[in-house]
Protein backbone atom coordinates (compact mmCIF):
# COMPACT_ATOMS: atom_id res chain seq x y z
CA UNK A 1 0.00 0.00 0.00
CA UNK A 2 1.19 3.41 -0.97
CA UNK A 3 2.05 6.36 1.42
CA UNK A 4 -1.20 7.60 -0.31
CA UNK A 5 -3.02 5.36 0.39
CA UNK A 6 -2.28 4.71 3.77
CA UNK A 7 -2.64 8.22 4.79
CA UNK A 8 -6.50 7.71 3.49
CA UNK A 9 -7.10 5.06 5.24
CA UNK A 10 -6.38 7.00 8.24
CA UNK A 11 -9.20 9.09 7.70
CA UNK A 12 -12.03 6.57 8.52
CA UNK A 13 -10.68 7.28 12.61
CA UNK A 14 -12.76 10.82 11.73
CA UNK A 15 -15.88 8.37 10.40
CA UNK A 16 -15.87 6.92 14.19
CA UNK A 17 -16.23 10.08 15.31
CA UNK A 18 -18.81 11.16 13.67
CA UNK A 19 -20.81 7.83 14.46
CA UNK A 20 -20.04 8.31 17.87
CA UNK A 21 -21.19 12.28 17.98
CA UNK A 22 -24.46 10.84 16.29
CA UNK A 23 -24.97 7.81 19.18
CA UNK A 24 -24.61 10.79 21.62
CA UNK A 25 -27.19 12.87 19.92
CA UNK A 26 -29.43 10.83 19.33
CA UNK A 27 -29.96 9.53 22.71
CA UNK A 28 -29.62 13.44 23.93
CA UNK A 29 -32.05 14.87 21.71
CA UNK A 30 -34.36 11.64 22.06
CA UNK A 31 -34.16 12.79 25.75
CA UNK A 32 -35.30 15.95 24.97
CA UNK A 33 -38.31 15.06 23.33
CA UNK A 34 -40.05 12.82 25.61
CA UNK A 35 -39.04 15.74 28.59
CA UNK A 36 -40.80 18.07 26.07
CA UNK A 37 -43.09 16.38 23.82
CA UNK A 38 -41.78 18.63 21.17
CA UNK A 39 -42.29 17.60 17.59
CA UNK A 40 -39.40 20.06 16.67
CA UNK A 41 -37.25 18.62 19.11
CA UNK A 42 -38.33 15.07 17.45
CA UNK A 43 -37.46 16.34 14.43
CA UNK A 44 -34.15 17.60 15.48
CA UNK A 45 -33.08 13.72 16.77
CA UNK A 46 -34.30 12.28 13.25
CA UNK A 47 -31.94 14.26 11.60
CA UNK A 48 -29.52 12.81 14.22
CA UNK A 49 -30.18 9.49 13.08
CA UNK A 50 -29.63 10.38 9.62
CA UNK A 51 -26.23 11.22 11.06
CA UNK A 52 -25.48 7.66 12.10
CA UNK A 53 -26.76 6.26 9.31
CA UNK A 54 -24.72 8.59 7.39
CA UNK A 55 -21.44 8.40 9.43
CA UNK A 56 -21.38 4.42 9.10
CA UNK A 57 -21.82 4.68 5.19
CA UNK A 58 -18.64 7.54 5.55
CA UNK A 59 -16.78 4.96 7.40
CA UNK A 60 -17.49 2.00 4.91
CA UNK A 61 -17.02 4.09 1.71
CA UNK A 62 -13.84 5.66 2.99
CA UNK A 63 -12.41 2.20 3.70
CA UNK A 64 -12.94 1.28 0.22
CA UNK A 65 -11.82 4.56 -1.46
CA UNK A 66 -8.10 4.14 0.69
CA UNK A 67 -7.82 0.93 -1.18
CA UNK A 68 -5.07 0.74 -3.80
CA UNK A 69 -5.34 0.58 -7.57
CA UNK A 70 -5.66 -3.17 -8.71
CA UNK A 71 -6.09 -4.88 -11.90
CA UNK A 72 -10.24 -4.05 -11.65
CA UNK A 73 -9.72 -0.44 -11.10
CA UNK A 74 -6.79 1.22 -12.28
CA UNK A 75 -7.11 4.62 -11.38
CA UNK A 76 -7.90 3.82 -7.53
CA UNK A 77 -10.94 3.66 -5.67
CA UNK A 78 -11.62 7.04 -5.04
CA UNK A 79 -14.85 7.23 -6.31
CA UNK A 80 -16.32 5.72 -4.00
CA UNK A 81 -16.40 8.59 -1.73
CA UNK A 82 -19.20 9.98 -4.03
CA UNK A 83 -21.77 7.10 -2.76
CA UNK A 84 -21.11 7.56 0.30
CA UNK A 85 -22.53 11.34 0.54
CA UNK A 86 -25.10 10.35 -2.68
CA UNK A 87 -26.36 8.20 0.10
CA UNK A 88 -26.33 10.77 3.16
CA UNK A 89 -27.88 12.99 0.54
CA UNK A 90 -30.95 10.80 -0.09
CA UNK A 91 -31.54 10.12 3.98
CA UNK A 92 -31.91 13.69 4.85
CA UNK A 93 -34.72 13.62 2.21
CA UNK A 94 -36.13 10.90 4.02
CA UNK A 95 -35.78 12.51 7.65
CA UNK A 96 -37.41 16.01 5.78
CA UNK A 97 -40.10 13.28 4.86
CA UNK A 98 -40.71 12.07 8.58
CA UNK A 99 -40.14 15.33 9.70
CA UNK A 100 -43.18 17.04 7.89
CA UNK A 101 -45.22 13.84 8.33
CA UNK A 102 -44.87 14.43 12.42
CA UNK A 103 -45.41 18.15 12.17
CA UNK A 104 -48.23 18.68 9.83
CA UNK A 105 -50.99 17.11 12.30
CA UNK A 106 -49.74 18.67 15.22
CA UNK A 107 -50.98 22.22 13.39
CA UNK A 108 -54.37 21.01 13.49
CA UNK A 109 -53.98 19.17 17.22
CA UNK A 110 -51.49 20.80 19.07
CA UNK A 111 -50.18 19.38 22.02
CA UNK A 112 -48.43 21.70 25.15
CA UNK A 113 -44.71 21.19 25.62
CA UNK A 114 -43.48 19.86 29.05
CA UNK A 115 -40.30 20.85 30.84
CA UNK A 116 -39.46 22.84 28.21
CA UNK A 117 -35.82 24.01 30.57
CA UNK A 118 -34.48 20.85 30.72
CA UNK A 119 -35.12 19.44 27.44
CA UNK A 120 -33.82 22.77 25.54
CA UNK A 121 -30.75 22.16 28.00
CA UNK A 122 -30.04 18.88 27.06
CA UNK A 123 -30.98 19.76 23.41
CA UNK A 124 -28.31 22.56 23.66
CA UNK A 125 -25.54 19.79 24.69
CA UNK A 126 -26.33 17.93 21.87
CA UNK A 127 -25.82 20.53 19.46
CA UNK A 128 -22.06 21.71 21.02
CA UNK A 129 -21.51 17.84 20.63
CA UNK A 130 -22.32 18.00 16.50
CA UNK A 131 -20.80 21.78 16.29
CA UNK A 132 -17.25 20.75 17.77
CA UNK A 133 -17.07 17.26 15.41
CA UNK A 134 -18.52 19.22 12.30
CA UNK A 135 -15.48 21.86 12.93
CA UNK A 136 -12.78 18.60 12.82
CA UNK A 137 -14.30 16.95 10.14
CA UNK A 138 -14.63 20.25 7.98
CA UNK A 139 -10.55 20.83 8.70
CA UNK A 140 -9.93 17.79 7.71
CA UNK A 141 -11.59 17.22 4.44
CA UNK A 142 -10.46 19.93 3.47
CA UNK A 143 -6.58 19.19 4.07
CA UNK A 144 -7.38 15.84 2.65
CA UNK A 145 -9.86 16.75 -0.12
CA UNK A 146 -12.45 14.02 1.01
CA UNK A 147 -16.12 14.71 -0.13
CA UNK A 148 -17.28 12.56 2.15
CA UNK A 149 -15.74 14.06 5.23
CA UNK A 150 -16.83 17.51 4.07
CA UNK A 151 -20.18 16.12 3.10
CA UNK A 152 -20.79 14.99 6.85
CA UNK A 153 -19.41 18.17 8.42
CA UNK A 154 -22.04 20.13 6.21
CA UNK A 155 -24.22 18.22 7.43
CA UNK A 156 -23.49 18.50 10.96
CA UNK A 157 -23.05 22.35 10.54
CA UNK A 158 -26.74 22.53 9.38
CA UNK A 159 -27.97 20.31 11.93
CA UNK A 160 -26.95 22.84 14.66
CA UNK A 161 -28.73 25.42 12.60
CA UNK A 162 -31.59 23.23 12.40
CA UNK A 163 -31.36 22.69 16.76
CA UNK A 164 -30.75 26.65 17.25
CA UNK A 165 -34.13 26.68 14.71
CA UNK A 166 -36.04 24.54 16.97
CA UNK A 167 -34.29 26.06 20.22
CA UNK A 168 -35.88 29.16 19.33
CA UNK A 169 -38.99 27.66 18.40
CA UNK A 170 -39.71 25.52 21.73
CA UNK A 171 -38.68 29.06 23.60
CA UNK A 172 -41.11 31.11 21.59
CA UNK A 173 -43.89 28.49 22.36
CA UNK A 174 -42.75 28.85 26.38
CA UNK A 175 -42.90 32.36 26.00
CA UNK A 176 -46.17 32.96 24.18
CA UNK A 177 -48.30 30.35 24.80
CA UNK A 178 -48.49 29.76 20.92
CA UNK A 179 -48.65 26.17 20.27
CA UNK A 180 -48.41 26.24 16.51
CA UNK A 181 -45.14 27.21 16.68
CA UNK A 182 -43.71 24.21 17.57
CA UNK A 183 -45.23 22.57 14.11
CA UNK A 184 -44.66 25.60 12.24
CA UNK A 185 -40.47 25.72 12.86
CA UNK A 186 -40.61 21.55 12.41
CA UNK A 187 -41.68 22.04 9.03
CA UNK A 188 -38.94 24.55 8.42
CA UNK A 189 -35.99 22.47 9.60
CA UNK A 190 -37.40 20.03 7.04
CA UNK A 191 -37.04 22.56 4.16
CA UNK A 192 -33.80 23.24 5.12
CA UNK A 193 -32.75 19.93 5.34
CA UNK A 194 -34.42 19.74 2.01
CA UNK A 195 -32.09 22.06 0.62
CA UNK A 196 -29.45 20.50 2.49
CA UNK A 197 -29.94 16.80 1.04
CA UNK A 198 -30.62 17.98 -2.30
CA UNK A 199 -26.84 19.72 -2.53
CA UNK A 200 -25.59 17.23 -1.18
CA UNK A 201 -27.19 14.56 -3.77
CA UNK A 202 -26.20 17.12 -6.66
CA UNK A 203 -22.27 17.61 -5.38
CA UNK A 204 -22.31 13.32 -5.49
CA UNK A 205 -24.00 13.18 -9.00
CA UNK A 206 -21.91 15.62 -10.23
CA UNK A 207 -18.34 13.82 -8.96
CA UNK A 208 -20.09 10.22 -10.43
CA UNK A 209 -20.46 12.71 -13.82
CA UNK A 210 -16.32 13.73 -14.04
CA UNK A 211 -17.16 17.14 -13.63
CA UNK A 212 -14.21 18.94 -14.17
CA UNK A 213 -11.86 20.61 -11.61
CA UNK A 214 -13.34 23.97 -10.09
CA UNK A 215 -12.17 27.29 -11.81
CA UNK A 216 -9.83 28.14 -9.08
CA UNK A 217 -7.86 24.50 -9.71
CA UNK A 218 -8.25 25.17 -13.36
CA UNK A 219 -6.46 28.24 -12.89
CA UNK A 220 -3.39 26.82 -11.57
CA UNK A 221 -2.75 24.53 -14.19
CA UNK A 222 -3.22 27.55 -16.50
CA UNK A 223 -0.30 29.33 -14.46
CA UNK A 224 1.77 26.82 -14.82
CA UNK A 225 1.24 26.02 -18.69
CA UNK A 226 1.62 30.15 -19.11
CA UNK A 227 5.68 29.33 -17.71
CA UNK A 228 6.15 27.36 -20.33
CA UNK A 229 4.35 28.45 -23.28
CA UNK A 230 6.00 30.41 -26.20
CA UNK A 231 6.09 30.30 -30.10
CA UNK A 232 7.51 27.19 -30.42
CA UNK A 233 5.61 25.42 -27.39
CA UNK A 234 2.33 25.16 -27.43
CA UNK A 235 -1.15 23.47 -25.65
CA UNK A 236 -4.35 22.27 -26.13
CA UNK A 237 -6.86 19.56 -25.45
CA UNK A 238 -6.78 20.63 -21.83
CA UNK A 239 -9.38 18.18 -20.30
CA UNK A 240 -9.89 17.58 -16.69
CA UNK A 241 -11.88 15.82 -13.62
CA UNK A 242 -12.00 14.58 -10.18
CA UNK A 243 -12.54 11.37 -8.38
CA UNK A 244 -13.16 11.84 -5.04
CA UNK A 245 -9.92 13.58 -3.99
CA UNK A 246 -8.10 12.28 -7.01
CA UNK A 247 -7.72 15.04 -9.70
CA UNK A 248 -6.96 14.18 -13.50
CA UNK A 249 -5.67 16.37 -15.42
CA UNK A 250 -4.65 15.77 -19.45
CA UNK A 251 -3.67 17.26 -22.19
CA UNK A 252 -1.37 17.57 -25.76
CA UNK A 253 1.79 19.42 -25.73
CA UNK A 254 3.57 20.50 -28.79
CA UNK A 255 6.82 20.63 -30.11
CA UNK A 256 8.89 21.62 -33.27
CA UNK A 257 8.80 18.14 -35.03
CA UNK A 258 12.70 17.96 -34.85
CA UNK A 259 12.80 17.56 -31.35
CA UNK A 260 14.29 14.42 -30.00
CA UNK A 261 11.95 12.42 -28.08
CA UNK A 262 14.38 12.54 -25.36
CA UNK A 263 14.15 16.33 -25.61
CA UNK A 264 10.29 16.51 -25.26
CA UNK A 265 10.04 13.56 -22.93
CA UNK A 266 12.04 15.78 -20.56
CA UNK A 267 9.96 18.69 -20.60
CA UNK A 268 6.76 16.63 -20.21
CA UNK A 269 8.33 15.18 -17.41
CA UNK A 270 8.89 18.98 -15.84
CA UNK A 271 5.42 20.15 -17.09
CA UNK A 272 4.05 16.99 -15.24
CA UNK A 273 6.13 17.55 -11.60
CA UNK A 274 5.13 21.21 -11.67
CA UNK A 275 1.44 20.75 -12.37
CA UNK A 276 1.71 18.15 -9.53
CA UNK A 277 3.47 20.64 -6.97
CA UNK A 278 0.83 23.23 -7.75
CA UNK A 279 -1.96 20.90 -7.19
CA UNK A 280 -0.98 18.26 -5.24
CA UNK A 281 -3.08 14.28 -5.38
CA UNK A 282 -3.13 15.40 -9.28
CA UNK A 283 -2.55 12.41 -11.69
CA UNK A 284 -0.88 14.42 -14.73
CA UNK A 285 -1.21 12.74 -18.59
CA UNK A 286 0.34 14.46 -21.59
CA UNK A 287 0.48 13.74 -25.41
CA UNK A 288 3.43 14.94 -27.48
CA UNK A 289 2.78 16.17 -31.14
CA UNK A 290 4.75 18.21 -33.34
CA UNK A 291 3.90 21.83 -34.29
CA UNK A 292 4.87 21.12 -37.73
CA UNK A 293 2.25 18.27 -38.18
CA UNK A 294 -1.37 19.54 -39.35
CA UNK A 295 -3.34 16.21 -37.61
CA UNK A 296 -1.90 17.53 -34.39
CA UNK A 297 -4.36 20.24 -35.15
CA UNK A 298 -7.33 17.88 -35.38
CA UNK A 299 -7.34 16.17 -31.97
CA UNK A 300 -8.67 19.21 -29.26
CA UNK A 301 -11.70 17.95 -28.46
CA UNK A 302 -12.50 14.15 -26.72
CA UNK A 303 -13.19 12.44 -30.09
CA UNK A 304 -11.01 13.11 -33.16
Amino acid sequence: MTQANINRASLTRFAWISIAAAVVTIVLKTAAYYLTGSVGLLSDALESLVNLVGGMMALAMLTIAARPADEDHAYGHSKAEYFSSGVEGALILVAALSIALTAVPRLFHPIALEQVGAGLAVSVVASLVNLGVALVLLRVGKKHHSITLEANAHHLLTDVWTSVGVLLGVGAVALTGWLWLDPVVALLVAANIVWTGSQIVWRSVSGLMDLALPAQDLATVRLVLDTYRKDDLQFHALLTRQAGARKFVSMHVLVPGAWTVQHGHNLLERIEADIRAALPNTTVFTHLESLDDPASWEDETLDR
